[in-house]
């Protein structure tokens, strides 16, 4: 849970000279300098749609001014009622990583139990509550579970990208039309058409080398890249509703989960007091009904909700979005071009993420959660290639991570909506639905995540020196104490998505200042021709592509600043200045050594730009970080 007393990683900013404006708001650099208005004819990376897997692949490539990104859309403007709604604590970290998790807390409904009604054994034509188990029971994340609008998960992406060094915009009122693949710097050549404006109607083509398909469940993308969906057909109808109403259910403003002999419901408060959703269950689609479902009245899903709730009633007074959609679970084979056939001899040139690669049920609130994680995955990855500092390969990993995601996302679905779906008569046993919720919470809440070994992801030989940072799962932040003030933080929540891999070291015994490993570490980081240290740009700040930071085992009071080796207050911007916030030490309340299982002789935890542990090594293994880092790196170091 949140500790009041931690702060938040406050923005680092002066370090070009003073800022007297909002610090979110970076100078213009690179495409960023008297960026076109128009769609250019040339782009690195043109991503279709601007959901929330292409909203956050634009914000993290928006961190690479020297990338040309566009967003093309084909609405006229922003999203202004989102359909997702369902905010996973595995993505209000990556909202910290992106700088706006505080704020959108501040206006979202948390979820912190759920209540499970059923029928009255005593009159099964009235529903009781019969449990109320909380939502995070083992303290899986230190940020909450929230209900807020998926158009205001949109607001905040495109501010961090429009605030970005490169200026980043949507393109609105451009519908995809097509694409071919063929040779040259800018192989891609898609064919867009106007949806708005005096030129609507008219087409153009634009060439880039790079495309990112994220244009949902109906993608054109998808399709131009011969990728199908494959999978189970729907068999299940629900209404559902964004509604204002007055009524007697005393639950109104709880996470639900309703079972009774008319159908059941799945209610979730949304931000805001007042609004809530309603999944109503519309029954069996019966065969050939050619989707005659989808033409349910709201009028009628209402009535169903009212016999679902009895003796409870509800008076919807207002209506703000309805639809009635099939649970149907389908996944493509490949998120990316390259055919089976064609896999190691040829480097990807159109990727698809989100809807338009895994379709399933909106109860378990995944779709936006794990789209965001596919759009982070392969936007810092095509920065790398782009910014040149990654070799091509790196993209293959893109669609060998994701899809395994997808494919357990829509088995557990399956499972999930499949009793959610039940009647009451047929769980064989009165908790069934609530033991699968609490036993199952760190799925849904983003956390079972594991990418295996890969060219970005090594083998767990070391694994036992930081049995808390599993090698393949999201780095899990944990409480430190920063040297240079004492303030109390969050070691994670430093960590912006800035593009750069994060090397943690933790410390042995030793204090700063004595012979040790960490200072052995620390001078072969700084000067050995291996160290991928030694990959940065000449010119740039010595911690530009990576962020090297160090944990002490003593407390705060106890780490003399004026011997930390230099690698470790690295001077940075145009004035040389020194960065102190890379030097923290354990909190002796919540020590981070015991907390994670850190061995106490110490030990590299290496993490990925999308906060995915890639490593774990020995505090001596120079040899082996460096030959881990060397195929990763287009400027790569020897062994």
């Amino acid at each position: 849970m949140n500790d009041l007393r931690r702060s938040e990683a406050p923005v680092q900013f002066h370090h070009h000279g003073y800022v007297s404006g909002d610090p979110r708001i970076h100078e213009p650099a690179g495409t960023g300098i008297d960026r076109p208005a128009e769609l250019p004819d040339e782009v690195d990376v043109l991503i279709v749609g601007s959901g929330p897997a292409g909203m956050i692949a634009a914000a993290q490539l928006a961190q690479f001014p020297n990338v040309v990104t566009r967003l093309v859309e084909r609405r006229p403007g922003r999203l202004a009622i989102g359909q997702a709604d369902g905010i996973q604590a595995r993505s209000v970290e990556t909202f910290q990583a992106f700088g706006f998790a505080e704020r959108i807390i501040a206006e979202a409904y948390r979820i912190t139990e759920m209540a499970f009604w059923k029928p009255d054994p005593a009159d099964p034509s009235r529903i009781v509550r019969t449990a109320r188990p909380v939502d995070d029971p083992t303290g899986v994340s230190e940020f909450p579970h929230l209900i807020v609008n998926q158009a205001r998960v949109l607001d905040y992406f495109a501010e961090v990208a429009a605030n970005s060094p490169s200026r980043l915009t949507p393109d609105y009122g451009f519908e995809f039309v097509g694409l071919t693949v063929g040779e040259g710097e800018h192989p891609v050549a898609v064919t867009l058409r106007r949806t708005a404006g005096p030129d609507e109607g008219s087409e153009r083509v634009v060439h880039a080398k790079y495309v990112v398909g994220a244009d949902g469940a109906r993608s054109r993308v998808r399709e131009a890249i011969g990728c199908h969906l494959a999978g189970d057909q729907a068999n299940h109808a629900w209404g559902v509703m964004d509604a204002l109403a007055v009524t007697d259910f005393p639950d109104i403003r709880t996470k639900c989960s309703i079972q009774s002999e008319a159908g059941n419901i799945l209610l979730i408060p949304r931000e805001g007091g007042y609004l809530f959703r309603m999944y109503v269950d519309l029954g069996e689609v019966q065969p050939g009904d050619n989707g005659a479902v989808r033409s349910t009245s709201i009028e009628q899903i209402i009535a169903k909700a009212n016999a679902i709730l009895h003796p409870y009633t509800l008076d919807v007074r207002n209506v703000a979005w309805h639809s009635v959609y099939e649970v149907g679970h389908r996944l493509t084979d490949r998120f990316d071009d390259v055919e089976p056939h064609e896999l190691g001899t040829r480097t990807p040139r159109v990727f698809i993420t989100g809807d338009a690669c895994h379709t399933h049920s909106a109860k378990a609130g995944q779709g936006m959660n794990v789209s965001m994680q596919d759009g982070f995955n392969i936007g810092w990855k095509l920065g790398h290639v782009l910014d040149g500092r990654a070799p091509e390969s790196l993209l293959a990993t893109y669609s060998a991570e994701r899809q395994v995601v997808a494919k357990d996302l829509i088995d557990f679905d399956k499972q999930w909506s499949t009793l959610m779906a039940k009647k009451p008569e047929e769980f064989a046993s009165p908790s069934e639905l609530e033991d699968f919720y609490v036993r199952t919470a760190e799925f849904p809440a983003g956390f079972m995540t594991q990418y295996a070994p890969s060219l970005i992801v090594g083998e767990a030989a070391h694994q036992e020196l930081a049995a808390g940072f599993p090698i393949g799962k999201r780095f899990k932040s944990a409480p430190v104490e920063r040297v240079c003030d004492g303030n109390p933080v969050h070691l994670g929540h430093h960590a912006r998505a800035d593009g750069r891999w994060r090397i943690y070291v933790f410390a042995d015994g030793a204090a700063a200042g004595q012979p040790s490993a960490v200072a052995d570490l620390a001078e072969w980081l700084a000067t050995a021709p291996d160290s991928p240290l030694a990959a940065t740009p000449e010119g740039a700040d010595p911690d530009a592509w990576f962020d090297v930071k160090v944990v002490y085992q003593q407390d705060h009071t106890a780490v003399d600043l004026g011997v930390v080796p230099p690698l470790l207050l690295p001077r940075v911007g145009p004035f040389g200045l020194i960065d102190y916030e890379k030097v923290y030490a354990a909190d002796p309340a919540q020590d981070i050594f015991a907390e994670r299982g850190i061995d106490r002789r110490g030990a590299i935890v290496v993490v990925r730009p999308d906060q995915y542990v890639a490593h774990v090594l020995p505090l001596t293994a120079t040899a082996e970080l460096a030959s881990f880092f060397a195929p990763i790196l287009r400027t790569a170091v020897s062994a």
